[in-house]
């Protein structure tokens, strides 16, 4: 058991908030019915069943990477999907902390985490952080001797887990540098172009991106929004226990890809 102060001063030790976009929406979204937090619980994304789990497991503050609420709510009710998450938890009273852009640009963060699965040196952010150089947005690196976009792309499969890897670009040629930005990336093309990038990985890229990238002579290996990040709130949760060992710490056990793919 830990004061709340004590946990979210941790978890802005392991993802300062300071390196969140001016965008977005972090920190302590939802205060817990205690001052005092004995149960943790981080996930992606808070869904329906991720709620539902927090609550039975008497959860006393999910970490939730996708904040919710992300927009300021003028009501709170079971009207709507948000809605009725917000008020289960509530009820259960757990709260609600999110670091989500802090922890993909933190050191040791996401994209850090990516480029060690995908075996890069030389890694550096794209855009590094005037304070903290080893912090800050994105990451670029040399991918292994030899290894071409497809190659990237099957190591990605399997150290991600995902159903689908998408490519942009040829598959064949050389991987080179190779810039990482987890989630939704496919607006940074320019950024991860001017990085000096042969070949970007992320989670997600519209069609348009697609064709802009192709156009600017990027190879894109896209392995899904989830794939690109579920992973890392294993990891968080191992930091927070940790930093707080008498905090129990684990991610959410039912949390699920939300996007299926129908097999041939």
């Amino acid at each position: 058991m830990a004061a709340l102060d004590a946990v979210t001063s941790a978890l802005e030790g392991i993802a300062p908030l300071r390196l969140a976009a001016d965008w977005d929406a972090v920190g302590l979204l939802v205060a817990p019915r205690r001052a005092e937090v004995e149960r943790v619980m981080t996930c992606l994304t808070l869904t329906a069943d991720v709620a539902a789990e927090a609550a039975q497991e008497r959860v006393d503050l999910v970490v939730s990477h996708h904040p919710l609420p992300f927009r300021p709510l003028a009501r709170i009710t079971g009207g709507s999907g948000t809605g009725r998450v917000l008020l289960e938890l509530i009820h259960a009273g757990a709260g609600v902390w999110s670091s989500h852009t802090a922890w993909d640009s933190a050191a040791g963060g996401i994209n850090d985490q990516l480029a060690a699965l995908l075996g890069l040196t030389h890694v550096s952010p794209i855009e590094p952080d005037a304070e903290v150089p080893l912090a800050g947005f994105g990451r670029v690196g040399t991918a292994p001797a030899g290894a071409t976009v497809a190659d990237v792309a099957r190591l990605a499969r399997e150290r991600l887990g995902c159903n689908v890897v998408q490519l942009v670009g040829d598959a064949a040629r050389p991987a080179g540098r190779l810039a990482i930005v987890c989630g939704s990336g496919g607006d940074l093309v320019e950024a991860v172009r001017r990085s000096g990038a042969a070949t970007f990985l992320t989670g997600e890229l519209k069609l348009h991106q697609a064709v802009e990238a192709q156009a600017a002579g990027l190879a894109v290996v896209a392995v899904g929004h989830h794939s690109s990040e579920r992973f890392s709130m294993e990891r968080l949760a191992a930091r927070l226990a940790e930093a707080l060992p008498g905090l129990a710490c684990w991610a959410s056990r039912q949390e699920r890809d939300p996007i299926a793919v129908l097999g041939r």
